[in-house]
């Protein structure tokens, strides 16, 4: 009834689209969805196998599942969510995360803001994601345990080899990870480094296999 009366306009392209943030032409649509992607690094890959980068040097992390390509509008949405406090477009972040097939894990971690960040943005939009994935899943979600010390510059605004400095050293576990397979939740992998340098320091604690799952992977150059 509610939507009848006030029906929602498509975030990308204006239509109608009942009470969902997409229209059905628009989510069909939606750039990298359903693409073969490299094993361990998301990136794609024509056969959906371990990308040449990822053979000649290993990340620290053992694999990653990455439901889109980071573009219009996937890049809108993640960033009305994070920076216009647009909760709706985590549902839909939700759903197609959720659709992929459910992980080999212990335990859901979201990566974690540091504090200075969190409190100016109100919320961790990785914990928002995480929380109902682990339910979905039928996993436990560890919202603490984890701290970033490090109240690094923003990754989009640096160079590769500058990101992996930035953030080197900005993750400290304090929970008790041993044996554990964990999943790491989280909206954009770009380079990776962020999530490389997590992948680090989860392992420095005893955790036996680190798998991302994330909303959007940046697509490497053309």
């Amino acid at each position: 009834m509610a939507t009848a009366i006030f029906p929602q306009q498509c975030f990308a392209c204006g239509a109608a689209s009942g009470s969902d943030v997409l229209c059905a032409a628009c989510l069909a649509e939606l750039p990298g969805k359903g693409d073969a992607r490299c094993l361990v690094c998301a990136i794609g890959q024509p056969l959906g196998e371990i990308c040449g980068a990822c053979l000649r040097d290993a990340p620290p992390f053992d694999a990653t599942w990455a439901v889109l390509d980071y573009g219009f509008p996937v890049d809108r949405l993640i960033q009305a969510l994070k920076y216009g406090h647009r909760l709706s477009t985590s549902r839909l972040f939700i759903d197609l995360m959720a659709a992929a097939p459910v992980p080999e894990a212990d335990i859901v971690l979201p990566m974690p803001l540091h504090p200075a960040r969190l409190k100016a943005r109100g919320f961790n939009q990785a914990a928002e994601l995480a929380r109902p994935l682990a339910q979905r899943w039928g996993l436990p979600v560890l919202l603490d345990g984890v701290v970033r010390d490090l109240d690094t510059s923003p990754q989009a605004s640096l160079p590769w080899k500058a990101r992996v400095a930035n953030i080197r050293g900005a993750f400290r576990v304090t929970a008790s990870l041993a044996g554990m397979r964990v999943v790491v939740v989280d909206d954009v992998m770009t380079t990776g480094a962020t999530l490389a340098e997590f992948a680090r320091a989860l392992k420095a604690a005893g955790a036996e296999r680190v798998e991302n799952r994330v909303v959007a992977r940046t697509p490497a150059p053309a």
